[in-house]
């Protein structure tokens, strides 16, 4: 069995961001029925990423925010800055953190650890709505 849905998430402006509720609402439809299952998520945009992180404790996405900018500064001398000056940083970092994941699916349920979320990594400073392609085979 194979189901796709393409949706967007809300506006946000940068920072990492726990999704996990926002994408369940999109793809609930979608885990009915799957026992054994893989959902793939795929952000179609080059200045946010995709990434499972730990979703109890804000810190650790302040603290990733703050990771990512200190090996990716804004202030480099940056030829590609079309869109400002966190546009080739942006870029950068979407390489690094990556534009989709796999979650295993059991029992109609995200396999997820217990303190494991989704992420929406966004690099850019202006607020942005970002759309996400999900997957789920089974």
């Amino acid at each position: 069995m194979a189901w796709q849905k393409t949706f967007t998430l809300s506006k946000r402006s940068k920072g990492c961001h726990l999704v996990t509720e926002e994408v369940m609402s999109h793809i609930e439809s979608g885990l009915n029925g799957v026992q054994i299952g893989m959902l793939f998520l795929f952000i179609q945009h080059t200045s946010a990423a995709l990434t499972v992180n730990e979703n109890y404790d804000r810190d650790v996405r302040t603290d990733m925010d703050m990771a990512l900018d200190n090996i990716v500064p804004e202030n480099l001398e940056w030829r590609h800055t079309d869109e400002g000056p966190d546009d080739s940083a942006s870029h950068t970092k979407t390489s690094l953190v990556g534009t989709s994941i796999s979650i295993p699916i059991t029992g109609g349920r995200l396999n997820l650890g217990t303190w494991q979320g989704i992420y929406l990594t966004e690099f850019r400073h202006v607020l942005h709505s970002r759309k996400v392609v999900a997957t789920i085979l089974s």
